[in-house]
């Protein structure tokens, strides 16, 4: 188990939230809708995105409907975490091997999408050593900000939320069709993180 700061274990609490209400989502239909469709609504805002690659993107309907997914925020000029749990989220996925970008699918989704831009975002990439199946994305600011609140990368200290480089370095993993979420510490062992991922993963024989 790795060790967890305070800062790191403030942020997990307002993660776990989330991550909770996710996890135990109800079947039952509220307003005509069932309880994937109240959590899609509720945290996942089919905003359009720019991927690495320059490519135009839903959040939902193309990047996490139906798929196991890995989340974090990041920006390319940071010189405090970004490096770092960059470089760890390389290591997750050389040990997921050839699932990424089949049935798991890693998102690193900038904190500055008024710097970054899909070049900006693509030499980054590459400059880490990322393979296909981990995909970078900007956007417009305003759909960037939604994002980053309704999945959870909200500092409980509105002074240092606000500072971009003081952002949380957590990692966001789930299954959404299945809707099971967690969160953990970007610079967790790369072991423990794959194997929380496995956590989410599809039940025996469901994988296709």
């Amino acid at each position: 188990m790795p060790r967890i700061t305070r800062r790191e274990s403030i942020a997990m609490v307002g993660l776990s939230s989330l991550a909770g209400d996710l996890a135990h989502g109800e079947d039952r239909p509220a307003k005509g809708k069932t309880s994937r469709e109240l959590i899609r609504d509720r945290y996942f805002p089919n905003v359009s995105l720019l991927t690495h690659e320059g490519k135009e993107v839903r959040f939902y309907d193309d990047l996490i409907k139906d798929k196991i997914v890995v989340i974090n925020f990041m920006y390319a000029e940071c010189e405090g975490i970004c490096p770092g749990i960059t470089a760890n989220l390389v290591k997750v996925q050389k040990a997921l091997g050839d699932r990424i970008g089949r049935d798991i699918f890693m998102y690193s989704i900038t904190l500055k999408p008024d710097r970054d831009s899909p070049g900006a975002l693509k030499e980054y990439a590459e400059m880490h050593g990322a393979k296909p199946g981990w995909t970078f994305l900007t956007g417009k600011p305003g759909d960037i900000e939604l994002l980053r609140r309704r999945l959870g990368f909200v500092d409980s200290d509105p002074e240092v939320d606000k500072d971009k480089s003081q952002h949380i370095g957590n990692v966001r993993y789930g299954n959404e069709a299945l809707q099971q979420w967690g969160a953990c510490p970007g610079q967790a062992n790369p072991t423990w993180i794959v194997k929380l991922i496995s956590g989410v993963d599809w039940p025996k024989g469901m994988r296709s």
